[in-house]
């Protein structure tokens, strides 16, 4: 069951097919909202959820326990697929017709909440120390929080286990040891290509903004886009790089992966925590002892990696208010966090589940949850799809050779001054 791709369409972009109308009679200007408690303790009465893909179609049943828990209360959920998930929000704000509750993807919040549907997350709620800060940087809009981080996923390193011992390499600390780990894995290895960096439409921006990150950089300044700076081209020079020396190919057929990678002709690649199941499940008997997984090899600065995932808030309109909030509260307890893990695969954005025992014996998770510490979510401007989308275009003209660092940063700086951050 590939659940977390899902997760991954939620965070790369693609799903954002329209932008919000600004405001939506509310000023961009307007001053930050003051978030109001709740009265916390049993609740009852009904509250209406809305939940994207298999994590919508597990949500229902796995309400059971906090139902139990309230007597009098009922969650009714409603799966919605990623696919249309975003336009159905968009209609359902400008229609008023909004659930109490929907999850929202990672990096949504700044869109929705300038629409002023959202409410902001009650300070009596949750302390947000106990969450990874970089899961929670993807509910905070301006300093006000807008819900509650749900579930987290982020980059890693995979490995062929067995081409790196034939090439006598261990997983690499730094971006050097990294372009010779790739060329050892290639000429020692038995891997026709080094490593796969993504450069087709779709996901090269979550590979690109970790290496920025990592080089020190920041895509923000003055609270405007910066993707011009020396960081910048310092991260681009370095995904150029394995293009360059022939170390990651930029031709590999559309399907061809990650079946390349399973058949050995890849010897390693960024991706999330899904691909560990899909590894296991498509790479048959005995292939999860030859893959293993490691953190970012640090660059210039830090081992800095991108967090997404998806978030839970709640709408203004929200008819059952309280019961809302504890609801999402309940979804935040470590052991609850640990049991939605088991039901599917989706890992917990509380930094305490991570020690239960559901995760605590999975050497692999352990890797993952040592990478949240240092990862980072894109600024939360309600423009950020359109954006991602440049990088997205820029990104490939650069992997396929037909423009420098130098004018990817320029290309990509040009056309995201002329979106705007829309707030």
């Amino acid at each position: 069951m590939h659940v977390n791709t899902t997760t991954r369409r939620a965070v790369t972009g693609a799903l954002a097919i329209a932008i919000l109308a600004a405001g939506c009679g509310r000023s961009a200007e307007r001053a930050p909202e003051q978030a109001q408690d709740v009265t916390t303790g049993k609740v009852t009465g009904e509250i209406t959820v809305w939940a994207m893909g298999e994590e919508g179609k597990a949500l229902g049943a796995f309400a059971k326990d906090f139902e139990s828990a309230n007597p009098g209360m009922k969650v009714n959920v409603t799966a919605i697929g990623w696919d249309v998930a975003h336009d159905k929000l968009t209609a359902a704000i400008a229609g008023g017709a909004t659930p109490d509750i929907s999850m929202i993807g990672s990096t949504w919040s700044g869109e929705l909440a300038k629409t002023g549907a959202l409410e902001p997350t009650p300070g009596n709620l949750v302390d947000k120390s106990l969450f990874f800060p970089g899961a929670w940087q993807t509910v905070d809009v301006n300093g006000t929080a807008y819900g509650v981080p749900w579930y987290v996923e982020t980059r890693v390193l995979y490995y062929r286990t067995d081409q790196a011992g034939k090439a006598g390499v261990q997983p690499p600390e730094t971006w050097q040891e990294f372009t010779a780990f790739a060329r050892a894995l290639k000429e020692k290895g038995g891997a026709k290509n080094g490593f796969n960096q993504s450069y087709t439409l779709g996901a090269s921006w979550q590979e690109v903004l970790p290496l920025i990150w990592q080089a020190g950089g920041e895509i923000v300044k003055d609270g405007q886009y910066a993707f011009d700076t020396p960081q910048a081209l310092t991260a681009l020079k370095q995904y150029e790089s394995l293009f360059k020396q022939k170390l990651a190919p930029n031709n590999t057929p559309e399907g061809a992966f990650p079946q390349s990678f399973i058949k050995g002709e890849v010897g390693g690649f960024f991706s999330g925590p899904w691909m560990v199941g899909v590894l296991n499940n498509d790479g048959g008997p005995g292939f999860k002892d030859k893959f293993d997984v490691a953190i970012y090899p640090k660059g210039p600065v830090s081992r800095t990696s991108f967090v997404g995932g998806a978030d839970m808030a709640v709408f203004k309109k929200a008819k059952n208010r309280d019961a809302a909030w504890t609801f999402i509260k309940w979804l935040s307890e470590p052991k609850v966090q640990a049991k939605w893990y088991t039901t599917v695969k989706a890992l917990p954005a509380v930094q305490a589940a991570w020690q239960e025992p559901e995760l605590s014996s999975d050497k692999q998770l352990a890797v993952f949850g040592e990478q949240l510490k240092d990862a980072k979510t894109p600024p939360p401007f309600p423009t950020w799809e359109q954006v991602a989308k440049v990088l997205e275009a820029e990104l490939e003209k650069l992997a396929r050779g037909r423009q420098t660092p130098e004018q990817t940063v320029q290309a990509i700086q040009s056309q995201a001054a002329t979106i705007g951050t829309g707030l």
